[in-house]
């Protein structure tokens, strides 16, 4: 009976995992939409959802590793009851970037958003915050292979989607912010590295390290799914 209701459960809780995730990345674009737009000044305007936003991204964040855990509990099936230790491992090895990817966001980019950074730099808040544009196509696609509409039209506009708001929002965003800074205080793309504290330059690296990674995911799907070998004909 557990492993007949484990198979039910699991697509269920992807699924809910999955509408969540693009719920809360709605969300989050719109409030970095109304930040950077409500900033002229991109180091010392403010708006209150640059703060207070992160406290509904704090609860979700848990809520997402839970998910992720509960996903591969799930899939053990009848297993589950005897080898938790297994599942728990199973589930680091199988989701270390992404747990990786949160952790870093709650201890660290959460106490720099709150607390670190003073009253400063509300504007490039917001810009992270539409980092998480691409959530909904990417939760879309994954939807759609579960529904095993992989090879339909609708999956591969949606990747092209996932491409280009991924690309747009995860990669380009960082050279935005850089150029945003610049225009502001007189400096060229290139120049605007070196004249920020390095601490910056640190944590954008690591912020746009694992996206790179992602990308690179994305483009070698995106590769498959336009690369279809003609079907064999019958013999």
């Amino acid at each position: 009976m557990l492993g007949r209701g484990s198979e039910l459960q699991l697509p269920i809780s992807q699924a809910v995992r999955r509408l969540v995730s693009s719920v809360q990345a709605v969300l989050a674009t719109g409030s970095g939409i109304i930040v950077i737009r409500s900033c002229s000044d991109v180091i010392t305007d403010r708006h209150w959802l640059a703060r207070e936003y992160v406290w509904f991204l704090i609860p979700y964040m848990i809520y997402d590793t839970y998910a992720m855990y509960l996903c591969e509990w799930y899939r053990a099936g009848d297993q589950s009851s005897k080898h938790s230790l297994t599942i728990f491992r199973n589930f680091l090895s199988k989701n270390r970037l992404m747990i990786t990817h949160h952790v870093f966001i709650l201890l660290v980019l959460v106490p720099i958003a709150q607390k670190l950074r003073g009253e400063l730099g509300d504007f490039f808040v917001g810009c992270i915050f539409t980092a998480e544009l691409s959530t909904p196509f990417v939760s879309l696609g994954r939807i759609l292979i579960q529904l095993q509409q992989q090879h339909s039209l609708l999956y591969k506009v949606n990747g092209i989607l996932t491409l280009t708001t991924f690309f747009m929002c995860r990669i380009l965003l960082f050279p935005f912010m850089y150029w945003s800074y610049g225009r502001q205080q007189g400096l060229s793309l290139l120049r605007v590295p070196f004249h920020i504290p390095f601490h910056c330059n640190v944590a954008n690296a690591f912020l746009i390290a694992p996206q790179i990674y992602w990308f690179s995911l994305l483009c070698k799907k995106a590769a498959r799914l336009f690369d279809v070998p003609p079907a064999k004909k019958d013999s």
